[in-house]
């Protein structure tokens, strides 16, 4: 399930998923998707490794920045993912 954690300035969603575990890591697949003309710029970075994958549309900048706030967030992304998103969060 994918659950909705906030719509940046520029339109562009970001969603997570629930934690699970991958080689042995409790990880969450964060998915970043933005409407542009003609259909969307989409892409997947992973928690904790901070992987990304499935980048389609947009710029090496842009993934930089995504990736900057996502280390400021990244914290708060893995609680929320544990407990459900943030309307099944609890004391948040």
């Amino acid at each position: 399930m994918m659950y909705k954690f906030m719509t940046l300035d520029d339109h562009t969603e970001i969603v997570h998923s629930d934690t699970y575990i991958e080689d042995n890591v409790e990880t969450v697949k964060v998915y970043f998707e933005k409407p542009v003309y003609g259909g969307f710029h989409s892409a997947e970075c992973y928690l904790p490794s901070y992987r990304w994958e499935n980048i389609d549309g947009f710029s090496q900048k842009e993934i930089e920045y995504f990736n900057e706030f996502l280390e400021s967030v990244a914290h708060i992304i893995i609680r929320l993912a544990r407990e459900g998103g943030f309307d099944n969060a609890a004391n948040f």
